[in-house]
């Protein structure tokens, strides 16, 4: 079992939709790259989760999650603006987190990552998160994003927004088994009726 849960359900949400998966894919910046600093650059970043669709096409074929399990949510806004500096991050600089979207050095070795897994540098990108707030648009027409992911489709998807679609019964009434332990647990939960359909907290 992976450790976090937050991947473990953006996995099954991928498969539910007919996606192949792959997880922790590692990446970082090429050592002949003019911006290579050793001090911040020598350790790997991954994907956490990487999904391959057999019959799409486009941008639709490939999808990138990064999942943030921050136990207080995401807010959009508040952090859009401390990668742009109109706001301080009291801890880690949020560029960190972010270092795929916001760094081209890091960028580039992201989407070579996907390429050399996939064939493909045009995919969707999404930040999977426990809750979220504000503006959830704004990141997808950030012209830093957009410049370092071109072409790609870039947003978030929240845990009740996969949680509802992987406990939705099928055409027969019934749900498809869902491929992870947790995912499994938590609809064993729901047959038993220990959870409500709209209850996320397992």
């Amino acid at each position: 079992m992976k450790e976090d849960v937050l991947e473990q359900i953006a996995e099954d949400w991928l498969q539910l939709h007919g996606y192949f998966t792959i997880h922790n894919v590692a990446f970082k910046p090429r050592k002949d790259s003019a911006e290579y600093v050793s001090q911040q650059d020598s350790v790997a970043s991954d994907i956490d989760v990487l999904g391959i669709h057999p019959r799409r096409s486009g941008t639709d074929r490939v999808i990138a999650i990064s999942c943030k399990s921050w136990q207080t949510g995401f807010d959009a806004t508040s952090k859009l603006a401390e990668l742009r500096g109109e706001k301080k991050n009291p801890k880690r600089e949020t560029w960190k987190h972010f270092r795929e979207l916001w760094v081209p050095k890091w960028s580039e070795a992201f989407v070579d990552a996907i390429e050399d897994k996939t064939g493909q540098r045009e995919f969707t990108y999404r930040i999977a998160v426990t809750k979220l707030r504000g503006d959830r648009t704004a990141w997808g027409e950030d012209p830093t994003i957009m410049s370092n992911l071109r072409g790609c489709d870039i947003g978030f998807v929240t845990f009740e927004e996969m949680w509802t679609e992987i406990m939705a019964p099928n055409s027969s009434g019934s749900m498809k088994p869902a491929p992870s332990e947790i995912g499994r647990l938590a609809q064993l939960l729901k047959a038993a009726g220990l959870v409500r359909d709209t209850e996320a907290d397992f």
